[in-house]
């Protein structure tokens, strides 16, 4: 089986997944950007379901074999909380180094903001979940450039769409999405898992934001 297979086979799986144990909710949330969104995607709680949280991981570490090249990773970077969730178990897959970076400086200790090794010139490619504005990852992009990193890809699971990519190369770094809302959210309607009106409330917030 090819990446683009099994790519799809996982989006199929986890969409299903996703709406039936309520990671997919309908209804009026602000995001972490601040933006007012239709529908939110709770992906804090795919690691409550094991054999999710296993092809998830497994998604993240083929495609950076197959997008990126292990030869061309020398780290992975998480982003805190949820990203960190999924950097951790793929760097210890793939015996990578795993640096964070903390979202406020530490106020004892060491007082440092990125967590672990990371050494002048070192490949690190940063693991999210989701992807919406992409601010949060820039921070984190920003934070890991300043200490001497190197940053050229992110992976994230889900693209919402709105203005992350464009943001990010602007930085000069490419997105790697496993999957988007938009194919999420056809398929979905496809196989009569969400409705005509929740399909159009997720099409509505893209066009909204393109």
């Amino acid at each position: 089986m090819n990446w683009d297979e099994e790519r799809q086979l996982l989006v199929k799986d986890l969409g299903q997944i996703l709406v039936g144990n309520g990671v997919v909710k309908f209804g009026t949330f602000t995001l972490s950007s601040g933006k007012i969104s239709p529908y939110y995607i709770d992906l804090r709680l795919v690691p409550s379901f094991p054999e999710v949280f296993g092809k998830v991981v497994t998604a993240y570490e083929n495609s950076l074999n197959v997008l990126i090249g292990l030869d061309n990773v020398d780290a992975i970077g998480g982003v805190t909380t949820s990203g960190l969730t999924y950097a951790a178990v793929v760097a210890y897959n793939l015996k990578k180094p795993l640096v964070y970076v903390r979202e406020e400086n530490k106020t004892y200790g060491a007082r440092k903001k990125v967590e672990g090794v990371l050494k002048p010139g070192c490949k690190a490619v940063i693991i999210d979940d989701i992807i919406t504005t992409g601010g949060s990852l820039v921070k984190t992009i920003d934070t890991l450039r300043q200490k001497g990193g190197e940053v050229d890809n992110v992976i994230v699971l889900i693209d919402r769409l709105e203005g992350g990519e464009a943001l990010l190369a602007e930085k000069g770094v490419k997105l790697n999405a496993i999957t988007n809302i938009g194919e999420l959210a056809d398929l979905l309607y496809g196989l009569e898992i969400i409705d005509f009106k929740q399909h159009g409330y997720i099409k509505s917030q893209i066009k909204a934001n393109s």
